[in-house]
């Protein structure tokens, strides 16, 4: 199906070329004086500079050629140009009930191109902490998003597994039992199976490794020594190693499944060391590396940067690779494995200056080709209400799970002020609403921008929050359940919808109608934050428009029929939109 707007606009093209006007003046968008009309048309102010004819000569020209077209209520021309538009009921309910007979309400999945998308980006030995909250959520809502759309999407976690942190943690497991057999020279058997280490320790491990390394510079060298060897493939240090990987990787699969974040690919730095000696030599091939300082560095800086632009380094002096070299070397990976149209970075907007490094460098040496579209979406800081990053109460960095319980325990006792459902289903349920009130408070704000985590507010049961999504949807469920009673008929969900009673029927119907246009705009602009506004809105309307209309108690049975299929669509709409954003919606609450 076509876009209502874009009906709409094909339209009054058509009536343009018909009065000797270009048919780009034909721009419709959507009221932003809804108590005055539904849609408008501002084309004839821009038209009348080009004819030398007043605005609403021009606007009266195409209103006189349009009016009685079945699909307009009406079509006015307004001082002092503005063409002004209501659909007709009839048209609308239409479109309504085309969209209600297609599994994607019409939406026509017009992409198909090869996606990774680089999200998570934790660091392994480490628990999963607030910061890196955002690039769960975003990462794993676009990747929906433009599946949904018809792409074909990984999407990778990306871990941080080879650089200096490595290092440390060998080191201090040597300072604290130097008689494991990794540590031993003369060691020649089969390195054990199972970690010397458990979580909790390797997590108290890396702190301590990491404090000591800043007040001991004899230390940290031990740690940039043990870094350089385990890279050079030293079999007891790969050994320790893999058992860093699989302790941490089983947790962080644990967290990430409390958040329902999933990756397709579970690769990282370490995947990438493989493709640095090739990257190294493309670069010498194309005559780009040279040195600085004792590193090897790329220039990236252009004639039209209004900043300056520093050059990449890609080998540090002693050899060793940095952030850069990885990523370049992953991009080489990705282009083997994937050969994808575009690959997406999602990271802390502050890292904006080293992606831009790296995607010159990228482009200059053809480590991708032009075709490949490299697309950085930074985003902002979570900050608690003293505007400052988000913080424990004794000011420390709070732990991504003990967040989560946090919010499934504000909502739980939420629930449980009214007392209606036994204690065991309502902390089923608080999980799933607890989880709407975390994504929604992120994915509602625009991703660059800074937030303020508000627990009080993000699991609030009314306003912009994920509880009051859910909240409209569950009203929704109850409804069609004691309509239906014990019938198992789903027929009756799929009446036809009648053209509007009332206004607030029909602003539902509206609101839905835009679903097309909403999907479209957050598929091309990578803004989960745009499908947030719109169930948003979608919800307040039918909130209306259920306090204004007797639903169940309707006498007239085809009225009856028309409410319960327009109501089952908005239900169905608000779900989809909400699996899109990465949380779903419990039965009742």
């Amino acid at each position: 199906m076509k876009e209502i707007i874009n009906l709409i606009t094909e339209k009054l093209e058509d009536v343009f070329k018909q009065c000797g006007y270009e048919e780009r003046f034909a721009k419709v968008t959507v009221s932003n004086r809804p108590d005055l009309c539904e849609y408008q048309c501002n084309g004839a102010m821009a038209a009348a500079k080009q004819y030398k004819k007043a605005p609403i000569m021009i606007a009266t020209d195409i209103v006189e050629k349009i009016k009685d077209d079945e699909m307009f209520e009406s079509v006015s021309a307004v001082n002092p140009g503005f063409i002004n538009i209501i659909l007709s009921g009839d048209f609308v309910s239409s479109y309504v009930n085309d969209m209600s007979k297609d599994d994607d309400f019409g939406y026509e999945k017009k992409h198909n191109k090869t996606i990774v998308i680089d999200y998570g980006g934790p660091n392994v030995a480490k628990p999963l902490h607030v910061g890196h909250l955002r690039s769960a959520v975003i990462g794993e809502s676009l990747k929906r998003i433009l599946r949904y759309a018809g792409n074909n999407v990984t999407g990778d976690v990306h871990l941080g597994d080879w650089g200096l942190q490595m290092g440390l943690i060998i080191t201090e497991l040597k300072e604290r039992n130097p008689k494991l057999c990794y540590f031993d020279d003369s060691y020649t058997g089969e390195y054990p199976e199972e970690a010397p280490f458990t979580i909790s320790e390797l997590e108290e491990i890396y702190p301590c490794a990491s404090g000591r390394s800043k007040e001991d510079p004899e230390y940290k060298n031990r740690a940039h020594e043990a870094t350089l060897k385990l890279q050079q493939g030293y079999k007891p240090y790969i050994a320790l190693w893999k058992h860093i990987m699989n302790v941490s990787v089983d947790d962080l699969k644990r967290n990430y499944d409390r958040l329902d974040v999933s990756f397709d690919l579970w690769k990282g730095e370490s995947d990438a060391d493989a493709y640095v000696p090739e990257l190294i030599d493309m670069l010498k091939s194309k005559n780009l590396l040279h040195e600085s300082q004792g590193a090897m560095v790329v220039d990236v800086a252009q004639d039209t940067d209004t900043k300056e632009i520093p050059p990449c380094i890609v080998q540090k002096s002693d050899g060793a690779a940095l952030y850069a070299t990885s990523d370049l070397a992953t991009l080489i990976q990705r282009r083997r494995d994937f050969d994808p149209d575009a690959v997406i970075y999602i990271a802390d907007k502050r890292q904006e200056m080293h992606f831009t490094q790296v995607f010159r460098v990228a482009k200059k040496a053809e480590v991708v080709p032009d075709k490949t579209e490299l697309v950085f979406c930074g985003f902002g800081t979570m900050n608690g209400k003293d505007g400052k990053p988000f913080k424990t109460r004794d000011g420390g960095v709070m732990r991504l799970e003990h967040l989560i319980s946090d919010i499934d325990n504000a909502v739980y006792d939420k629930m449980m002020e009214n007392r209606s459902m036994e204690e065991e289903e309502a902390k089923s349920i608080a999980k799933i609403v607890g989880l709407s009130a975390l994504k929604y408070g992120d994915l509602s704000n625009q991703a660059s921008k800074d937030y303020v985590f508000d627990l009080d507010r993000f699991v609030s049961f009314e306003g912009n929050t994920g509880p009051y999504i859910l909240y409209t949807i569950v009203r929704i469920k109850s409804i069609i359940s004691k309509y239906l009673g014990d019938s198992s008929e789903k027929d009756a969900l799929m009446s036809d919808i009648l053209p509007a009673g009332s206004d607030s029927e029909k602003e539902l119907m509206l609101k839905l109608a835009g679903y097309q246009t909403v999907i479209n705009v957050a598929v091309d602009e990578l803004a989960p934050h745009k499908i947030c506004a719109y169930i948003y809105e979608v919800s307040n309307v039918f909130n209306k428009f259920y306090h204004d209309t007797r639903i169940l108690s309707e006498t007239d049975e085809s009225k009856k029929k028309s409410y319960i299929a327009l109501i089952n669509l908005t239900m169905k709409i608000l779900e989809k939109c909400i699996g899109l954003l990465g949380f779903g919606a419990p039965e009742r609450m």
